[in-house]
């Protein structure tokens, strides 16, 4: 097979591949079999049919077809490896050239396929002598604070009160939506928090200063159901207040929600856990910031069209009110990540084992429930995975190499993070997506612009 590559565009090529009969031999006799066994011929046993009594019945151009439609894809697969190219999207492609239909066997196939690609770019130096600061894993009073009080609040109660509704109270409500006057959603006894925002724009201040047995009133954009994005009258009927009731902070506490004797006991353990998170914060703002560096110091074009395709999915699942500017610079971020993130594992060689492979898909299966056949399902799911996994591996590789100070000037020691097994707990989070601050699962599958 040869191949070639006509650059279009700085993010457009053609790609022109020549494929010699002599490396279609085995796949025209294939097929030849396969047709074969398919028909009935008098004269001849089934599947014992020659090819060129298939030629005269069928045409060496249905056996042709078949053979393009199956091979095309491979070879249009190592071209883009052979020439180093990295596609961004579906190919067009057209077939401009086809072995012998008539007459001896031979010829050639020929095809062209155009594709959006990123143009090659060159990685800065990833060595100690890039800085990457992070903030302060010290522990400060109101951290291990902060730990007791989301405790508390886990084993708080509700007490129904008698007075005006107010901003942390929990209101049970019955609601109704109707558009043009026709109802169109209703729910009943529903818990909601005022000021968690979680329900409807304009809800939390309907509900501020009503009390129980009130109606109020208002107008709001449906966030689901048959009339998502259309505007409704909604009306609440409260049918309670209550307030959550903290439990007291005390040795009774302790023992009741933890294996400790004493709320002083309780509160050093969540002063350790405190000093954990802030720990694992810091590798994650590490990775987050070192890409952020790196991207600032490489130059990655993107081809305009890709950009486009993922910012209309975007677009369609966030709705109409969406922010399309921060869609679009979010897209451009993560797609560059990406590419970035790649190009370092290529830098690095970083390879990823069998056992890495089954290790994260375990790790992805407990954490996430994705079932790892899923994960599993193609040799382009599969493929996917350790693309992901690779990437994830890259960065860990290049954390390794950069000095990592926190905002006081100490270095910072993320060793532990950076264990042999990527899917190990103590480097999960560090090894998730490169844009969040927790690990994601994978998605179930990417397309060709990913």
């Amino acid at each position: 097979m040869k191949s070639s590559v006509e650059t279009l565009e700085p993010t457009r090529v053609r790609l022109t591949v020549e494929v010699p009969f002599e490396e279609l031999k085995s796949e025209m006799d294939k097929a030849y079999k396969d047709i074969a066994g398919q028909v009935n011929i008098p004269g001849f046993r089934k599947g014992h049919v020659p090819p060129r009594i298939i030629d005269q019945r069928f045409g060496r151009a249905a056996v042709i077809e078949q053979v393009v439609n199956e091979v095309l894809p491979g070879h249009y697969s190592s071209a883009v490896a052979s020439n180093d190219l990295r596609p961004m999207a579906q190919p067009e492609v057209e077939v401009t050239e086809i072995p012998n239909t008539t007459g001896p066997q031979g010829g050639q196939l020929v095809f062209t396929a155009e594709v959006a690609v990123v143009p090659p770019f060159e990685l800065p130096a990833i060595d100690e002598s890039i800085e990457v600061v992070v903030d302060s894993a010290e522990v400060a009073d109101e951290d291990v604070d902060k730990e007791l009080e989301e405790l508390r609040g886990r084993f708080a109660t509700l007490k129904t009160v008698d007075r005006a509704a107010a901003a942390g109270d929990f209101t049970t409500i019955d609601l109704v939506a109707r558009i043009g006057g026709e109802e169109v959603d209703s729910v009943s006894d529903v818990s909601y928090e005022i000021g968690s925002g979680d329900m409807l724009d304009g809800q939390d201040e309907a509900l501020s200063g009503a009390s129980a047995g009130d109606e109020v009133a208002f107008t709001a954009v449906l966030k689901g159901g048959d009339h998502e994005g259309e505007e409704a009258e909604v009306s609440l009927t409260v049918k309670s207040v209550k307030v959550r009731e903290l439990p007291t902070a005390d040795d009774d506490f302790a023992q009741m929600v933890s294996e400790f004797d004493t709320i002083g006991e309780l509160t050093e353990d969540l002063r350790e856990q405190a000093a954990q998170s802030k720990e694992s914060q810091q590798a994650l703002q590490a990775r987050d910031r070192l890409i952020d560096l790196l991207l600032e110091r490489v130059e990655i074009q993107l081809p305009e069209s890709a950009v486009e395709h993922e910012l209309s999915h975007r677009v369609e699942a966030a709705g109409e009110s969406a922010d399309q500017d921060a869609l679009r610079a979010e897209v451009v971020r993560e797609m560059r990540s990406e590419l970035l993130s790649e190009a370092v594992a290529k830098e690095f060689d970083v390879q990823v084992s069998q056992q890495e492979l089954i290790d994260y898909a375990i790790q992805m299966s407990q954490n996430y429930g994705v079932d790892i056949n899923q994960l599993f399902s193609s040799p382009q799911q599969m493929s996917n995975v350790v693309a992901d996994l690779g990437r994830s591996k890259a960065l860990i590789e290049a954390l390794k190499r950069v000095t990592v100070k926190d905002s006081s000037g100490a270095e910072v020691d993320l060793s532990k993070f950076f264990g042999e097994d990527p899917a190990a707990a103590e480097n999960a989070e560090i090894v998730g997506g490169a844009d969040s601050d927790e690990a994601e699962a994978p998605a179930d599958a990417e397309d060709a612009a990913e």
